[in-house]
């Protein structure tokens, strides 16, 4: 029998938990400061501070992400703040050489309460991502597309008011930004209603697009669809024809007679033309012609060509009726 006042023996338990528990995960070897890959970073720090290119970059990144849409140039910029396109910055180059279209583009930007940021040349550069930004960039929103039922409401209503049909420039297979701005100009140019995109394999209303159109697509609306064929056949309910353009075309542009109704005028890419299926919901198919020195028009110049000889038929038809 075990004696009353004898000391029980307590096992080890979990006396020496606590000291078995782990601390974490091991740092990277450049956070532990004994280390030489430590040193190694501290050194690479050192060396990228004192680099002003890398000092201009980080600046930079702070401000602009890869994907923000951004404007440079004098000119682009101030047809932009005229027609008051949703932005939010504006940077200045340090000690900018300034004319009226730099004086203006600071007065609009402090009237709409923008943030006019001054940046040294190499941060502008990066932020404008090119050298050729003229001392001033201007960050934007997003563009917002037009919602097509109230484009195509406005034109016809419009249109009674000038005594002249809607007419629409439709991009099938665009996908060069450039070539979609300088469409957006031409077509802005003799008064078109505006441009519609499909939102797949086409071009969209970028930076270098809006720069092209030198500042044409703050006031030319443009709609991207879903399925262009399929908004084809539903403007064609509405009474609206379709003018396909492509170089074998049988009808001469302008000469179609269907330039006084309410047109589509439909452009494929350079390369490979309008899609079969979307040139077959054409009315018909024009040319341009051209000399046989050259095989074919960039598709930002055929659509020039198209909407003035369109442009130009409506005005001798009002003359024609009005005499």
């Amino acid at each position: 029998m075990t004696n009353s006042t004898e000391k029980r023996v307590i096992g080890s338990g979990g006396r020496h938990r606590k000291s078995l528990r782990g601390h974490g995960p091991t740092p990277k070897a450049e956070d532990r400061v004994y280390h030489k890959a430590h040193k190694a970073k501290v050194a690479h720090d050192r060396r990228m501070a004192a680099d002003p290119r890398a000092a201009a970059r980080r600046r930079a990144d702070k401000h602009v992400a890869k994907n923000d849409e951004i404007i440079i140039g004098r000119n682009p910029i101030l047809e932009a703040l005229r027609a008051n396109v949703p932005s939010t910055e504006l940077y200045i180059a340090t000690r900018l050489e300034q004319d009226d279209r730099t004086r203006e583009i600071i007065r609009r930007a402090g009237q709409t309460g923008l943030s006019i940021l001054e940046a040294d040349r190499l941060e502008l550069d990066r932020i404008a991502r090119s050298h050729n930004h003229q001392g001033v960039v201007l960050k934007t929103k997003p563009y917002q597309y037009a919602d097509l039922e109230e484009v195509i409401d406005r034109a016809e209503n419009e249109a009674k008011a000038r005594r002249a049909a809607p007419l629409f420039v439709a991009l099938d297979g665009v996908t060069d930004a450039q070539n979609l701005g300088a469409v957006i100009r031409s077509a802005a140019a003799f008064n078109a209603d505006g441009i519609i995109l499909p939102e797949r394999r086409a071009a969209s209303v970028t930076a270098g697009a809006w720069k092209v159109s030198a500042g044409a697509a703050a006031h030319m609306p443009v709609i991207r669809v879903t399925n262009l064929n399929r908004t084809i056949d539903d403007m064609h309910h509405r009474g609206y024809y379709v003018i396909g353009l492509d170089g074998d075309g049988t009808n001469v542009v302008g000469k179609t007679g269907f330039e006084t109704d309410p047109l589509i005028i439909v452009l494929g890419s350079e390369g490979s033309g309008i899609n079969r299926l979307t040139r077959e919901k054409c009315d018909v198919i024009a040319g341009i012609p051209i000399s046989q020195r050259v095989e074919s028009l960039n598709a930002s110049v055929a659509a020039g060509i198209a909407v003035y000889a369109t442009s130009r038929t409506r005005s001798e038809a009002r003359t024609a009726a009005l005499n």
